[in-house]
């Protein structure tokens, strides 16, 4: 398959990038800069795009079978990023018709799992308050996504780790997995590639966690 990142520096994108690339897929990296680019590979075509350009996107983007995003906030001064580069990214795809999106968000925009103690629910909402500019952005971007054409896929994580890929974690459609308190990044990347070509996943928030 022919797969476009975005967020590809990032530590979700790269493994995306690298993940694709070892599955034996085309991929094409969109980056600012990059050199922030630690992946290399005979399938991989690197583009240096400004992000605040549907057009200049374009060409990216055409022709892919899916568009995968780890784009988002890197810190709380972020917050905004991810809804305004989103934004961007999904004219360029309704200009070409692409229609399958993948994208990042976390696990505490989504739905409160069923059957979750008071420990579990206690730090969701410490952790909320903390990021609470962060979320919100967040979910300004899932608003986005829903009033857009295309097949989209939000992927929300809990906190997240530099672990290897392991390919055991659980994910809920429409939900959150029960005290899913961490997942590695390699781990959401894994389950993103996973669901490109899952249709119970279009027009869906899943929750994955170990």
């Amino acid at each position: 398959m022919k797969f476009t990142v975005f967020g590809a520096t990032g530590g979700i994108g790269g493994e995306i990038v690298r993940q694709a690339l070892e599955a034996g897929h085309e991929v094409t990296a969109v980056v600012r800069d990059p050199a922030g680019l630690a992946v290399t590979g005979a399938r991989l075509e690197v583009v240096r795009a400004d992000l605040s350009d549907p057009e200049a996107l374009r060409p990216a983007v055409a022709g892919r079978d899916a568009v995968l995003s780890g784009l988002g906030a890197r810190d709380r001064k972020a917050a905004g990023v991810a809804t305004r580069l989103t934004r961007t990214v999904l004219s360029a795809l309704e200009a070409e018709g692409v229609r399958r999106l993948l994208v990042v968000s976390a696990g505490p925009v989504g739905p409160e799992p069923a059957g979750d103690g008071f420990l579990d629910r206690t730090v969701r909402g410490i952790v909320s308050a903390a990021l609470k500019d962060v979320y919100a952005d967040l979910r300004e971007m899932e608003a986005e996504l829903t009033r857009s054409a295309t097949d989209w896929t939000v992927v929300r994580p809990p906190r997240l780790q530099n672990k290897p890929v392991t390919g055991s974690y659980r994910t809920v459609v429409g939900g959150f997995p029960p005290k899913g308190r961490f997942i590695g990044r390699a781990d959401v990347a894994h389950a993103m590639l996973a669901m490109v070509a899952d249709t119970g996943t279009a027009k869906q928030g899943v929750g994955v966690a170990y």
